[in-house]
């Protein structure tokens, strides 16, 4: 059972900029919610919980608020009913919750509704007026803490986020020198007439046939990890005779692909569409700021016949994900043209078809660097899956430098995947 101890605003501790600020076209195609993240910390000489403070957190909080003011406004709405940040400064939800519960008691740890509960605060509602950012620090009987954030999606995309806890750690630990400021600024992605809209992106068009009786609802979540030695094996299995270099994020994916076709006991003559996201910031022309703070992904996607997923060489498949993966500044301006006219309300945001995967990479992202002074943490994890079929890929703690894999998938699948999967990455790495 958690208690909770307190819960108050955190407002930052300057004055800060009061104007609206503009959302992007990408802003608003995003999930409209909270993501929420979990970090869990193993106590070091049992002083963790004096690290963990109340007041080292919450003026900490206070201070990183100052640069990144957007996160203590609120959501709203302009004259014209478009969402937009308004910058109040009202402040983030701060709480504290205690257990009498032992931190190894979720060695086990899955992303599920109940970890989100026990862990994450959670708005009302995630439309205007609401809060952008909550946390919640629970304090273990063994001294172990679990630190759980929400951020709405309308507002930061991943790099965003981890970007934001970056640099809350870094003040916590006193080291500021080499703070990267965020890029604020979201004009820079306002649609530009001179650019023609060169596609009709299936990615933001809802599909009738995708009625609920083809979405598969119940899922569990699992964690996967794979060693850097098995990533090795299975990027040169993914390569293909002209020696190109496969990216970890394709070879992982390629092989999460055909395992869960198999799994699933799919039609092979049917197909399968896998989605993914890609940041644009480096592939547009020119580049975004790395530390642009806003949405700057793209849903993009590619299908494939089942039975070539399944029976085709690994190295075909991963090569077809590349379809998927190469996008750049002209895609990104007729996207971001098409979403000018399109009817956000009616963008398919959540759910998928039982034939269907949306793989989401935070590999390369600070996703570990979540130190508040005594270490990094042991997991970081999403707290829950939104629906079956949803894949996020991530650098693992530690100096292995292999991937976790968090997946959600049809409770009679899940069993079937593991075993497939592992099966194959033994196969491969004894080749």
């Amino acid at each position: 059972m958690i208690k909770t101890i307190s819960s108050e605003l955190v407002v930052p501790c300057e004055e800060t900029p009061k104007n609206p600020i503009w959302l992007s076209n990408l802003d608003l195609a995003a999930r409209r919610g909270h993501t929420a993240t979990v970090y869990f910390y193993r106590p070091n000489n049992n002083t963790i919980h004096d690290f963990f403070a109340v007041e080292s957190l919450k003026s900490s909080l206070a201070k990183v608020l100052v640069t990144f003011y957007p996160l203590a406004g609120r959501l709203g709405m302009d004259r014209n009913g478009r969402i937009e940040i308004n910058c109040t400064g009202e402040g983030a939800l701060f709480v504290v919750a205690r257990t009498d519960a032992m931190l190894n008691d979720y060695d086990n740890f899955a992303p599920s509704t109940e970890m989100r509960n026990l862990f994450v605060p959670q708005a009302t509602q995630p439309d205007p007026p609401c809060i952008l950012l909550m946390v919640q620090v629970t304090l273990f009987k063994s001294g172990g803490v679990v630190f759980g954030t929400a951020l709405h999606h309308s507002i930061v995309d991943a790099r965003c986020a981890f970007h934001f806890i970056e640099t809350w750690t870094s003040i916590a630990r006193g080291e500021t020198s080499c703070i990267e400021q965020p890029f604020l600024d979201r004009t820079v992605l306002r649609a530009r007439l001179n650019r023609k809209v060169m596609l009709d992106p299936l990615e933001y068009i809802s599909d009738p046939k995708y009625v609920p009786s083809t979405i598969s609802v119940s899922y569990t979540s699992s964690i996967i990890k794979i060693s850097r030695k098995h990533i090795n094996a299975l990027k040169l299995r993914c390569g293909d005779t002209t020696g190109a270099r496969v990216s970890v994020f394709r070879a992982i994916t390629a092989l999460i692909w055909r395992c869960t076709c198999m799994a699933r006991k799919l039609d092979t003559n049917s197909k399968s569409r896998l989605y993914t996201m890609i940041d644009m910031r480096n592939r547009m022309c020119p580049p975004l700021p790395s530390t642009y703070f806003g949405n700057a992904v793209i849903r993009t996607s590619v299908s494939a016949v089942i039975g070539d997923v399944i029976s085709g060489p690994i190295s075909h498949v991963a090569r077809r994900l590349h379809g998927a993966t190469n996008q750049g500044d002209d895609y990104a301006w007729s996207l971001i043209n098409y979403l000018e006219t399109a009817d956000m309300g009616n963008l398919p945001r959540s759910g998928l078809p039982a034939s269907d995967l949306r793989v989401i990479s935070w590999i390369g992202l600070p996703v570990n660097n979540a130190d508040f002074g005594l270490g990094e943490p042991i997991l970081c994890a999403p707290a829950l899956m939104y629906y079956s079929g949803y894949v996020c890929l991530m650098d693992s703690p530690g100096k292995d430098a292999g991937v976790t894999v968090v997946m959600s998938l049809e409770p009679e699948s899940m069993p079937g995947f593991k075993e497939l999967f592992f099966e194959e990455l033994a196969a491969i790495l004894h080749v």
